[in-house]
C-alpha cells in the first residue's frame, strides 16, 4: 500500500485528547512493528504541542517494546521544567496499557554565542546518483527480498545512498568500513510550520543507522538469520532543517559487541550546513 507525503502529515499532526494527552496512528502498510522513526517523531510533536513559544533543540529517546501498527498510540506528556531560556519534557507512548517508549526532550529560545562545524564530507550531489527506481533496476536482482519491496512501496521519503558498492553480489565481512552516506529528503512540500520540519528530521534520523553497523559485516537490516531492533536514540538540532530538500546523512558504526550496535551520524543541509547530530545503539543478534 502507498504510503504518501499527506498522509505523513497528518500523521504527524496527533489528535489531542487533554491538554497533555494525544492520540497517534500508524500507516496501515504491512508492516510487523511501528516504524521508530514515527514513533520518535510523534512523541516529539506532542511535546511541542506543550510548548507554544521554543522549538526543541535535543531528544533522547528509549525503544521498551516494539509497537503495534493496528493500534493508535497514546502519547503522555509531562511538563517537568518551564525556565527562561529553556523548558524540558518527558513523554511515554502506551499501547495495550503499557510503555512502549520514552522520551525526553529539550526546548531552548534562539541565542546568539559561538559557531563551529565539522565540514560535509565531499561526496557526489543526489542528482548525479540513480533515483531509487534506478536502484531497483541495476541492483534488484541481488537485493535481499525485503529492501526489494521497500524500494517498490511509494513512500513519503527518498534515499539515495553514495556507494553502491554494497548492494552488489558477493559483498563479504570486512570488505567496507562501517560508514554509510545516504542523500535523504521529503518527497513533497511541508509548508513553513518549523516543528513539522523537525518531526520530519526525527522522522528520517532513524532511517539507515543501524544498518551502518553491519556495513562492514556484509549483512543488512533484513538479515533472516539476525534479530536487529533500535534500543535508543538520540538527535540534536543545530540549525533549523528543511526536510523537504536534500540532507546528507553521514554515518558511520564505531563499535558492535555484546550483541549490540552502536551508529553515529551528521546531517548536513546542499550548502554544507550542519544540522544535526544523531547517535544510536540497536540490538544485533543473531537468531538461534
Amino acid at each position: 500500500m502507498a504510503f504518501t507525503v499527506p498522509e505523513l502529515v497528518d500523521i504527524l499532526r496527533l489528535e489531542p485528547i487533554e491538554d497533555t494527552i494525544f492520540r497517534g496512528r500508524s500507516p496501515q502498510v504491512g508492516w510487523q512493528r511501528v516504524f521508530g522513526g514515527l514513533v520518535i517523531a510523534q512523541a516529539l510533536v506532542a511535546c511541542c504541542r506543550t510548548v507554544p513559544d521554543r522549538l526543541p533543540h535535543s531528544l533522547h529517546g528509549y525503544f521498551m517494546l516494539p509497537g503495534d501498527p493496528s493500534t493508535p498510540i497514546i502519547y503522555e506528556v509531562d511538563r517537568l521544567r518551564d525556565g527562561r531560556s529553556f523548558a524540558t519534557r518527558r513523554c511515554t507512548a502506551i499501547q495495550h496499557g503499557k510503555p512502549i517508549f520514552t522520551l525526553a526532550a529539550s526546548f531552548h529560545d534562539d541565542e546568539a554565542g559561538l559557531t563551529h562545524a565539522m565540514p560535509m564530507p565531499d561526496v557526489p550531489h543526489p542528482d548525479a546518483l540513480p533515483s531509487e527506481p534506478e536502484l531497483l533496476e541495476r541492483f534488484g536482482a541481488h537485493l535481499p527480498e525485503g529492501v526489494r519491496r521497500y524500494l517498490m512501496r511509494e513512500r513519503p521519503l527518498e534515499l539515495r545512498p553514495v556507494d553502491l558498492r554494497r548492494f552488489q553480489p558477493g559483498v563479504v565481512a570486512g570488505a567496507l568500513d562501517p560508514v554509510q552516506h545516504i542523500w535523504m529528503r521529503i518527497t513533497g512540500p511541508l509548508g513553513d510550520d518549523p516543528i513539522l520540519h523537525r518531526a520530519a528530521l526525527a522522522y528520517m534520523s532513524d532511517m539507515t543507522l543501524l544498518d551502518t553497523a553491519l556495513v562492514a559485516h556484509g549483512r543488512s537490516l533484513y538479515d533472516p538469520t539476525l534479530q536487529v531492533a533500535s534500543l535508543d536514540h538520540a538527535l540534536w538540532i543545530h540549525r533549523p532543517p528543511k526536510a523537504d530538500e536534500w540532507l546528507l546523512y553521514a554515518q558511520e558504526s564505531p563499535n558492535a559487541s555484546g550483541a549490540r550496535g552502536m551508529a553515529r551520524g551528521l546531517i548536513y543541509a546542499q550548502d554544507g550546513a550542519l544540522v544535526a547530530s544523531v547517535a544510536q545503539e540497536g540490538l544485533i543478534r543473531p537468531r538461534s
